[in-house]
């Protein structure tokens, strides 16, 4: 039987073939493996690009106000936190964030030669690669690949798999719904594919995969659901994707879950035109699901042993467009939170409106790539080379 007839025969046609190689979750005497480390990391993606100069504005720079005369943020409606810099008014859900000393900001976050493509920049991010450097695997698939067999795991609360979660042999989970996985692992049409199976049928290429695919993913599964089924958040989280999302990463981290990495994506952002009032909306839920999920998961002691990563694929153009919009631009900010800070509140300086590049876009100034390297060694504790496959400075956030 080919592959895609067998897919298309299968009732698991959703979340569960997103999870070629999850990593058995559970050893035979039903506990769960742990890693080295007790610590995780929360991955969150604004994509489309969000714009950081109105995001983190720079209100006493005039060229700011000269390069966006129609959708410049007032300096009287930030929320100031420095001489020069301030938060944008929907995210004030922040600042108690920020007070508290749980949220530290990067400016100037890029690599060189950007790419303004939403795919291919992604691309890079989610895969840790040069400009003109194309990998089929993630950086956090190459970190399970290097120490799945340590049962280190990794989920996108999603219902499909992002390259960022891929490995070679590898790869994460997609689920948003730990009990449909569940129930779709254990319909009586499932079951009755995995009892025909056969050595003949394992060894083969096609039906072995999928035959491999599908006990992994119905080990996990149970796992998975009869782990995080005994926590429900009691917080009030929006009522949107987001929200949703969030409220699920926080129940699957406060039941006590195995996984060492979760991956959410909020999109969106890509505001060519009328930005004013899109990109507010967008802060509003970014700003009252982050507060509520870092409040969520201090309250269950889940927070000291949590990182969480804000980035997105580029920032936008320092001047507007003639859409009262801004089109695709360079560097940008990256937001990380968590109690466990070394440095909290801005890193570094904000973006030199004056140095721009050939295209008049800001310059970057710290590689992404040292953010990672950073997680990876200093909060996960395991080496960056053969993940990032290279050596990059690491920084002194946490």
């Amino acid at each position: 039987m080919k592959r895609r007839k067998f897919i298309q025969q299968s009732s698991l046609a959703s979340g569960a073939l997103f999870v070629p190689h999850f990593l058995k979750a559970v050893e035979k005497d039903g506990t769960a493996l742990t890693g080295t480390s007790e610590k995780r990391l929360v991955i969150i993606q604004l994509s489309g690009g969000n714009d950081g100069l109105n995001t983190i504005i720079p209100y006493t720079n005039d060229i700011y106000y000269r390069s966006r005369p129609k959708i410049a943020i007032p300096s009287t409606d930030v929320l100031k936190v420095t001489d020069n810099l301030g938060f944008h008014t929907s995210l004030k859900p922040l600042m108690g964030l920020y007070d508290k000393g749980y949220l530290t900001i990067l400016n100037n976050v890029g690599y060189p030669n950007p790419d303004r493509s939403h795919f291919r920049s992604t691309d890079i991010w989610h895969t840790a690669s040069k400009s003109n450097e194309y990998l089929t695997t993630g950086w956090i698939g190459r970190y399970l690949e290097e120490y799945g067999k340590k049962a280190f795991t990794a989920i996108e609360v999603d219902d499909s798999l992002s390259l960022m979660l891929k490995g070679e042999h590898t790869n994460g989970i997609a689920t948003k719904n730990a009990k449909l996985l569940f129930n779709n692992v254990n319909t009586p049409y499932f079951k009755k594919i995995l009892n025909k199976q056969t050595d003949q049928h394992l060894s083969e290429h096609n039906l072995g995969y999928l035959y491999k695919t599908m006990i992994e993913a119905r080990s996990s599964a149970k796992y998975i659901y009869e782990t995080s089924r005994t926590t429900q958040s009691k917080k009030d989280y929006p009522d949107n994707p987001f929200g949703k999302q969030l409220k699920t990463t926080a129940e699957f981290i406060n039941s006590g879950l195995a996984t060492k990495v979760y991956y959410v994506s909020m999109g969106g952002f890509d505001t060519h035109a009328n930005q004013l009032g899109a990109q507010s909306r967008l802060l509003e839920i970014y700003g009252k699901a982050m507060a509520i999920f870092l409040d969520d998961l201090e309250q269950n002691g889940s927070l000291d042993d949590t990182i969480i990563m804000t980035f997105s694929e580029f920032g936008r153009r320092v001047g507007e467009n003639a859409s009262k919009g801004t089109d695709h631009g360079t560097a940008n900010q990256v937001f990380i939170m968590g109690s466990q800070l070394k440095k909290a509140g801005f890193y570094n300086q904000g973006p030199d409106l004056l140095t721009l590049d050939n295209n008049q876009d800001l310059t970057y100034t710290v590689d992404f790539r040292s953010i990672y390297a950073t997680l990876l060694e200093r909060w996960l504790g395991v080496p960056q080379e053969n993940i990032l496959r290279s050596s990059f400075t690491t920084l002194d956030f946490i």
